[in-house]
């Protein structure tokens, strides 16, 4: 029987791991994933930043937990899993939305700058993934039925296992200027989604990266304050605006729920139709 509209953006039931949750379009899709019914573990440098943890048990009624761990450090990745697994968490959503932005001449960059831009912006997104996956192939099929808000559409014989959303940019097809490490970063996050998906979206794991494009956050702001700047990119987008990042809550509820079961591998814009100039 066909799952119902409403069923089909659930996920009731499902527990989502997100990083760079703290502010931003990673706090509004964190949001996102508990008004839709996830439960969320916020992955921060530290646990004094609550604002996130707060909103999403007052305003959703759903839990919420902070772990701590150092994206910049391989031993603190992999203990991630462990860690929330070990307190009786099931994941079945992953969302890979932290990253850093670090901008020189490229002939002036530094080698400890391009090493940290691709140690967050990839590097962690491929060990956190196959940390992520490696824990989803573990758990015996009879553990995802197909009539669950994670089952339904997916590969592996109809059992959906779970679903990993990555966070790319518009750099992941243009090169930038000043921001070497950064495109380099977004365009390895681009192939190693497709590379994920070509192995285990027949084995119920759906992977896909969300590509935004100029939002009004606080990574922009010198932008927006810039005069000319500000215009030429609004005269690029045909939407006439900056995004912004309640724009992003529609989108990774789709990817994360049974409503994208045959969508994987897919670099999604969100960028109010820059891409299509």
């Amino acid at each position: 029987m066909a799952a119902s509209l409403a069923s089909l953006f659930s996920l009731s039931g499902n527990t989502a791991i997100v990083t760079g949750g703290t502010r931003g379009i990673g706090q509004a899709m964190a949001l996102a994933l508990a008004e839709a019914g996830a439960d969320i573990i916020l992955i921060q440098r530290e646990e004094s930043n609550t604002s996130t943890r707060d909103t999403i048990i007052s305003s959703t009624g759903q839990k919420a937990w902070i772990h701590v761990a150092e994206l910049s450090n391989r031993d603190s990745i992999k203990g991630i899993i462990p860690a929330v697994t070990s307190q009786g968490l099931k994941p079945s959503i992953l969302l890979n939305c932290a990253g850093i932005q670090r901008r020189h001449p490229s002939e002036k960059f530094p080698d400890e700058d391009w090493d940290e831009v691709l140690q967050i912006n990839l590097t962690s997104v491929f060990t956190l993934c196959r940390e992520f996956g490696a824990y989803l192939l573990s758990r015996p099929e009879s553990e995802f039925p197909s009539s669950s808000p994670t089952g339904g559409g997916g590969g592996g014989g109809g059992v959906r296992r779970g679903s990993i959303i990555n966070v790319a940019s518009l750099l992941t097809f243009q090169g930038g200027i000043t921001v070497p490490a950064y495109a380099a970063s977004k365009g390895g996050v681009a192939q190693l989604t497709k590379a994920l998906s070509n192995e285990w979206a027949a084995k119920g794991i759906n992977v896909n990266a969300i590509a935004p494009g100029y939002i009004a956050t606080d990574m922009n702001t010198a932008l927006i304050n810039d005069a000319d700047r500000n215009a030429g990119i609004m005269a690029r987008i045909p939407a006439g605006r900056w995004g912004k990042p309640e724009d992003f809550k529609g989108v990774v509820v789709f990817l994360a729920g049974p409503a994208s079961g045959y969508v994987s591998g897919e670099v999604l814009c969100v960028d109010g139709g820059w891409m299509g100039r």
